[in-house]
C-alpha cells in the first residue's frame, strides 16, 4: 500500500481537465493506481482509479513511467533526468545524472526549458525497465552524443555498465520474465523494429513491410513468446514472435488512421487501438449498425481484439457531430463536442484485468471497466445541476481570476484552449460561460473587467489565438491576421454579445476601464496583439486605433496600466527571444498623459528587451515595478527579474535578479507595501516591504507561473495562474509544510 499523501494548504481549482494528457500507466498490482503526464510540465497520481488526483512536477514533461513491480512505493520518471519516488509518488530524487555531478540548471529558450548542466555530458534516458524479479536490475536506453546505447545497472541506477550499442532510438525495454535471472532476455523496441538481446548476444528483427516508423508499440509475453502490437502511419501490424516477423492487422472499414496501442501483459490475446479517418458501410460497425453514422462519416475512438489481431471490435466509435452514447463525459463533450478530445493518444491496460482501460486524449482522461464498451470521465464530474468539479487533475493554462465586485462568490477564470469558465459557489464548481460569444474566439479568455457601478455589466477580451505573449506563436502566424476582440455582458457574464464596432477581428489581451470616466459613457481601453492600442469612449460600442507614438507597425500589444492620475501605461511584447538590444524585436514600454491620443517611449532597463509586466503604486504613480523577460544569451539568460523605478521610469534598478523569467508583478490593492511576482522558474514571490527584500512562496511547487492575484475575501490567501496547471489557491506567505518539489539550487539557496 501507497503512503497517504500529505494534505497541503494548496489546492488547484478548476473544472479539472481541458489539457492535452500522456503516458497513463497502471500499477501492475493496482488497476486502481494510475500516473499520468501533462505536456504542460505537471504530472498526476491516482490510488483510485481516478476519483482524486495528486499532482507533482519533475520540471518538464515526462516521458515515461515505470513502476516496480516488487515493491508498490517505487516509481520511474523521465522529465530532465532520471526520477525515483520511495514513497509512492509523493517525493522524488534525481537518480541519473547522479545530481552530485549537477553544476547548474541552464534555462535558455522562451518558456526556460530546464538542462541539467553537469561535470561530465550525460545522456538522455530514452526508454527504462526494472527486472521483474529484482529491484535492483534496471535496464536502460542511453542517448550519449547522438549515439543510443543499452545500459545496465545492478545498483539501482547508481552505475551504469554498457551492453551494445542501438540502431536507433529505443521506444520501450520489456524484460523476458521466463528468461533466467542472471541472464536475462530484453525486447527493445526501436524504431521500425524489435530488437532482441538473448544469451549475451544482439539481434535486430525486420520492420514490418513498407514501415518507416513506429508511433507505438505494446508487448506482452505469452506462454511461449512475446506477442507485439505496433502501429504506423502504414497501418496496424502484429507480431506473435517476438518481432522475427509480422502480420498486418487492418481495422474493419477503410481509411483509418491508428495511433496508440495497449495491450494486457495478462493477456496477449486482447489489445486496444486508438483511430481516426474511418470509414464504414451502410451497415456500420458495432452500435452504428443501425444508424446513418457509417454511411461515409469518418469515425474515431477505440477497437478492440480478443484474438491477437485476427478481427477488431470498434468498441467506441463517434463523429464529430454524433458523440458515443457509451462514454460518459463531463464537460469537454457536451461544450466542445467529441471531436475536441478526439481518440486517444495514448492507451493502457491493466496488468491483472484486461477489460480495464484508460485512455488519454487532448482534453481527458477516460477509464473503461468491461473492455471498452462504456467509457468514464475521471478528470472531473459532472453534478446534477450541470456544473462540474475538478478532482485534481488540472491542465489548462490561465490568465487571470475575476471576481464580481457584487458578489466575490461569482468568479471567473480565463482559460487558454478552453475560454472562459464561471464559479456562482466561490470556485466549488464551474460552468463554460461562453453563450453569445463568437465562436471563432472561444479558444482564449485573456482578460475581464467589471463596472464597479453598473451590477452585471462587464467586459471580456477574447481571442482564437492561445499562449500569447510566447515567441513561437509570432512565429507560426503573422499577429496582424489573429482572430478575437471585446464581448460584454450585462448580467453578470452569464451571456455575451460582440462589442467590437471599429475594431477588426484581433487577438485582445488586455481591457482597462477608466473608473473617472462616465458611468453612462465608460471610457475603455484595449491592447490588441499585432494591431495596438483601441480606445471607446462610449461603453465599448464603437472603438478606435490610438497608436500615435508608437513605434511598430504591427505592435505586439500586451498589457495596459493606468495610475492615479490618468497616466496610461502600454507593455509591448517582444518579438524574438535572442539576445540583442535595439532590433525591431524588441519588447517595449510606452507612455501616455492624454488619454492615449499620443504616445511616447520609456526607457527599459539596461539590457532588457522583454517587458512583460508593469504595476504602478496606488500611492505614489511615480514608483513603478516592470516585470522582465530574460534575454537568450546561452549559456546564461540576462535581463530578467522585477526592475523598479521611483521616478517614473527615467531609471530602473533590479530588485528580484534570482528569477529571471518573471512573467507579472502584482500588488496587494489592500496594502501597497505588499508585492507579488511569479514567472517560469517555479516560484512564486512575495515581498512586504515594497521589494526591498523578497521571500519565495513555499509550496507553489509548478514549473510555470503565471500572475499572483490576492483573494478579495481572504486576506492570508493568493491565486497564481499558470501555465498549464489552472489556478492555484492557498496561504499568501506560502505553506513551509508542503515538500518542496522543484525549486531550482538558485532559487532555494540564492545566487
Amino acid at each position: 500500500m501507497s503512503p497517504t499523501p500529505k494534505q497541503s494548504a494548496w489546492e488547484v481549482i478548476g473544472p479539472g481537465g481541458g489539457g492535452a494528457l500522456f503516458e497513463p500507466t497502471v500499477d501492475p498490482n493496482n488497476p486502481n493506481r494510475i500516473l499520468v503526464a501533462c505536456d504542460m510540465t505537471g504530472s498526476y497520481l491516482s490510488s483510485d482509479a481516478g476519483q482524486t488526483w495528486k499532482m507533482f512536477n519533475l520540471r518538464g514533461r515526462v516521458r515515461f513511467f515505470v513502476f516496480d513491480t516488487n515493491d508498490a512505493n517505487v516509481i520511474y520518471a523521465r522529465s530532465i533526468g532520471l526520477w525515483r519516488s520511495e514513497d509512492g509518488g509523493q517525493q522524488w530524487r534525481l537518480i541519473y545524472p547522479d545530481a552530485k555531478t549537477v553544476k547548474t540548471v541552464a534555462m535558455s529558450d522562451d518558456h526556460a526549458g530546464e538542462t541539467l548542466v553537469t561535470n561530465d555530458p550525460a545522456g538522455a534516458v530514452d526508454a527504462l525497465a526494472v527486472d521483474p524479479a529484482d529491484s535492483s536490475a534496471l535496464y536502460a536506453a542511453i542517448q550519449k552524443q547522438h549515439v543510443e546505447s543499452l545500459y545496465q545497472s545492478k545498483d539501482r541506477g547508481k552505475s551504469w555498465g554498457k551492453l551494445f550499442d542501438l540502431p536507433s532510438a529505443a521506444r520501450r525495454i520489456y524484460v523476458d520474465p521466463r528468461s533466467p535471472r542472471e541472464d536475462r532476455t530484453l525486447y527493445v523496441a526501436g524504431k521500425n523494429s524489435i530488437g532482441v538481446r538473448e544469451h549475451g548476444k544482439w539481434r535486430e528483427g525486420p520492420s514490418p513491410a513498407g514501415v518507416g516508423e513506429f508511433t507505438n508499440v505494446s508487448l506482452s509475453f505469452a506462454a511461449a513468446s512475446a506477442v507485439i502490437y505496433a502501429t504506423s502511419s502504414n497501418g496496424l501490424f502484429v507480431s506473435e514472435d517476438g518481432g522475427a516477423s509480422w502480420k498486418a492487422s487492418p481495422l474493419p472499414g477503410t481509411g483509418a488512421r491508428v495511433r496508440a496501442v495497449a495491450s494486457s501483459s495478462g493477456d496477449p490475446n486482447v489489445a486496444y487501438v486508438s483511430y481516426s479517418n474511418l470509414k464504414t458501410g451502410w451497415l456500420g460497425t458495432g452500435w452504428f449498425a443501425n444508424t446513418w453514422l457509417g454511411n461515409g462519416k469518418e469515425q474515431f475512438g477505440v477497437a478492440k481484439t480478443a484474438d491477437r489481431g485476427k478481427s477488431w471490435e470498434l468498441v467506441w466509435a463517434e463523429t464529430a457531430s454524433e458523440a458515443n452514447p457509451h462514454l460518459h463525459d463531463a464537460w469537454i463533450t457536451p461544450v466542445f463536442g467529441p471531436d475536441f478530445g478526439g481518440n486517444p493518444i495514448a492507451l493502457t491496460v491493466a496488468a491483472g484485468d484486461s477489460k480495464i482501460v484508460y485512455s488519454t486524449d487532448l482534453g481527458r482522461i477516460l477509464r473503461s471497466s468491461d473492455g471498452g464498451k462504456s467509457w468514464d470521465a475521471i478528470y472531473s464530474t459532472r453534478r446534477q445541476d450541470g456544473t462540474v468539479a475538478g478532482r485534481g487533475i488540472e491542465t489548462t493554462t490561465s490568465y487571470g481570476v475575476f471576481f464580481d465586485p457584487f458578489d466575490h462568490k461569482r468568479m471567473f477564470i480565463a482559460y487558454s484552449d478552453i475560454g472562459l469558465f464561471r464559479s456562482e459557489d466561490a470556485g466549488q464548481s464551474w460552468t463554460s460561460s461562453l453563450s453569445g460569444v463568437p465562436r471563432k474566439w472561444w479558444n482564449s479568455t485573456y482578460w475581464m473587467v467589471f463596472d464597479p457601478d453598473v451590477h452585471g455589466k462587464v467586459w471580456a477580451a477574447m481571442s482564437a489565438v492561445h499562449d500569447l505573449p510566447r515567441v513561437k506563436m509570432w512565429q507560426r502566424k503573422q499577429p496582424s491576421s489573429y482572430e478575437g476582440g471585446v464581448v460584454v455582458s450585462n448580467d453578470g457574464g452569464k451571456s455575451w454579445q460582440r462589442s467590437s464596432n471599429g475594431m477588426p477581428p484581433a487577438a485582445v489581451t488586455h481591457i482597462l476601464l477608466d473608473p473617472k470616466s462616465s458611468v453612462q459613457a465608460r471610457m475603455l481601453y484595449v491592447a490588441a496583439v499585432g494591431r495596438g492600442v483601441y480606445k471607446s469612449t462610449d461603453g465599448g460600442a464603437n472603438w478606435t486605433l490610438k497608436n500615435a507614438g508608437i513605434a511598430s507597425a504591427e505592435p505586439l500589444a500586451w498589457r495596459l496600466q493606468q495610475d492615479t492620475g490618468g497616466t496610461l501605461y502600454l507593455v509591448v511584447a517582444r518579438r524574438t527571444e535572442d539576445g540583442s538590444i535595439g532590433n525591431d524585436g524588441d519588447g517595449a514600454l510606452y507612455r501616455s498623459t492624454d488619454g492615449a491620443e499620443h504616445w511616447e517611449k520609456v526607457k527599459l532597463p539596461d539590457g532588457v528587451n522583454g517587458s512583460n509586466g508593469l504595476a504602478i503604486d496606488p500611492k505614489d504613480p511615480k514608483r513603478l515595478y516592470l516585470a522582465a523577460w530574460g534575454r537568450n544569451t546561452p549559456p546564461r539568460v540576462q535581463g530578467g527579474g522585477i526592475y523598479l523605478s521611483t521616478d517614473a521610469g527615467k531609471s530602473w534598478r533590479n530588485v528580484l535578479s534570482r528569477d529571471q523569467h518573471v512573467y507579472d508583478v502584482t500588488i496587494d490593492p489592500r496594502d501597497p507595501e505588499i508585492v507579488y511576482a511569479t514567472g517560469f522558474e517555479s516560484s512564486a514571490w512575495r515581498s512586504a516591504d515594497k521589494s526591498v527584500t523578497w521571500k519565495r512562496i513555499a509550496g507553489f511547487n509548478f514549473k510555470w507561473g503565471h500572475r499572483v492575484i490576492p483573494d478579495p475575501s481572504d486576506a492570508g490567501k493568493v491565486f497564481i495562474t499558470t501555465f498549464g496547471s489552472s489556478v492555484w489557491h492557498g496561504p499568501a506567505q506560502g505553506d513551509a509544510g508542503t515538500p518542496d518539489e522543484i525549486a531550482t539550487p538558485e532559487v532555494a539557496h540564492g545566487k
